[in-house]
């Protein structure tokens, strides 16, 4: 039996879903939060939330996870060491969409990204248009909710830019504007669509931060947390792929987030036409600052 009042979120131990349980709980929802580690589990329980095991690897588990939720957040992971991560994506949405088709909840939110309503030729953003294709496939109502890139993705390079002074630029030209947006305000933001009441069918919404930065933004941000000079490097071609391997992601990852870098560069990763956008609080200048003082 479906309860409107009850809120599931998948990932709930991530960035994102940690952040969309506390503001559905600060919302008065009743929320249950699925995870797929026991001692995580442990952790939620501790802090006051309903919580259930559900592995995405695992479509009866997940079903079950999900039974008599009515509104489902869905957040599909990405693993960066997979061999060939766009099967493996594919094949943990196919669970996911499998386990939804099952539970019926009446309302899905799905993070997705930006530049999915491409087919093709957007790197990482086309492994999000096959799942977004599933996911229009599910009766009730489903938002797809086009995360512009977190921006707590900088920090992998700010131990290296306070050591050397130099960061890397995968965006060119280095002053056109790039949306970006913090992770917890996905969180809070894919919370707000999941309790708003209007509407039926599929919805394209897009999510980015309170503002664009330029990757000269970017840098000058850097440069004034760490309190050194910084200066941006470009990185092309085969070197981006050396650059993302020797950090530990497969090659087949590597090449997806390359091949996103080439379509931002191109101009297509942006907002689908004719589709909502939604902007967050937190600026990127907070999101460096948290980074820099746990270095």
């Amino acid at each position: 039996m479906k309860n409107d009042n009850v809120f599931a979120v998948l990932g709930a131990s991530g960035k994102v879903g940690g952040a969309a349980i506390r503001e559905l709980r600060r919302r008065g929802s009743a929320v249950r939060a699925i995870v797929r580690d026991p001692i995580k589990a442990e952790t939620l329980r501790l802090d006051g939330f309903e919580v259930a095991v559900g592995d995405v690897r695992d479509q009866a588990s997940l079903t079950k996870a999900l039974a008599g939720a009515s509104r489902v957040l869905v957040i599909c992971p990405m693993n960066p060491k997979a061999d060939d991560a766009v099967t493996e994506h594919d094949n943990l949405a196919e669970t996911i969409v499998g386990a939804l088709r099952s539970a019926k909840p009446s309302t899905v939110v799905a993070i997705s990204d930006y530049g999915a309503h491409h087919e093709t030729g957007t790197g990482i953003a086309v492994i999000f248009h096959r799942f977004e294709q599933r996911l229009r496939s599910l009766p009730g109502r489903v938002t797809l909710a086009r995360s512009a890139e977190q921006m707590q993705n900088w920090g992998r390079y700010l131990k290296n830019a306070a050591a050397s002074g130099v960061v890397p630029m995968m965006y060119q030209p280095i002053d056109r504007p790039v949306p970006f947006v913090s992770a917890p305000d996905v969180g809070v933001m894919a919370a707000e669509l999941l309790c708003d009441p209007n509407g039926t069918g599929s919805r394209v919404t897009h999510l980015e931060g309170p503002r664009r930065y330029s990757i000269g933004d970017v840098i000058e941000i850097i440069q004034t947390s760490l309190r050194r000079s910084v200066v941006g490097q470009e990185v092309a071609g085969e070197r981006r792929v050396q650059l993302l391997t020797a950090a530990g992601t497969s090659e087949s990852y590597a090449r997806l987030i390359t091949g996103m870098w080439d379509a931002h560069n191109a101009g297509r990763i942006e907002v689908e036409p004719a589709t909502d956008v939604r902007r967050g609080t937190t600026p990127l200048e907070t999101v460096i600052a948290e980074q820099v003082a746990v270095l």
